[in-house]
């Protein structure tokens, strides 16, 4: 059996090279901070008490001109399709490309089911998927054959990456991974 009073002073031992570690980690840190403060940035991430514009910080920060309400809102000028889980429109919304044709129906019919409803997801890919290929045919009504290679951006694919961006062939030898051995 050890003796209690030994035990007492190893442990009060260990507590003092522990406060001591802990002084020279602070020294060092003042140490670093002086040789490292021309650096801009540098400090930002040390703990608060510790970063050097501490005193000028506010926490949560100030506002330069806090909004005043909610901005009015905006003038309807065409069909918006709104989240059934919110009562009305926000005040600002996007205008540009209203529901048309048949995404538009499929739109409208997707909007009727709540966010959360793997349908409406769908539905609106689906809308997606139809909405391109009205614009093809839109093009095509007006006697325009769309380019697809060039809009796809097939040349700058070539310019930039010329080896191809699919899969590539599995390297041998090296690696690992999930596969097992590597050859």
């Amino acid at each position: 059996m050890s003796d209690p009073q030994t035990h007492d002073t190893d442990d009060t031992a260990r507590d003092r090279a522990v406060t001591d570690g802990r002084a020279r980690d602070h020294a060092h840190r003042h140490l670093d901070a002086a040789r490292l403060a021309h650096i801009p940035g540098w400090g930002a991430d040390r703990r608060r008490e510790d970063r050097p514009a501490v005193p000028m910080e506010r926490t949560p920060p100030r506002l330069e001109s806090p909004p005043a309400g909610l901005p009015p809102p905006q003038r309807r000028s065409v069909e918006v399709l709104h989240s059934t889980e919110r009562p009305g429109l926000t005040p600002v919304y996007g205008t540009t490309v209203p529901p048309a044709g048949l995404s538009g129906v499929l739109r409208r019919h997707a909007y009727g089911w709540s966010e959360n409803d793997l349908r409406r997801w769908l539905t609106l890919l689906a809308a997606d998927r139809v909405d391109v290929l009205e614009g093809v045919l839109d093009d095509l009504r007006r006697g325009h054959v769309p380019n697809v290679y060039a809009e796809m951006g097939g040349r700058a694919e070539l310019r930039h990456n010329p080896a191809g961006g699919g899969p590539q062939a599995p390297r041998r030898g090296g690696g690992g991974g999930a596969g097992g051995g590597g050859g």
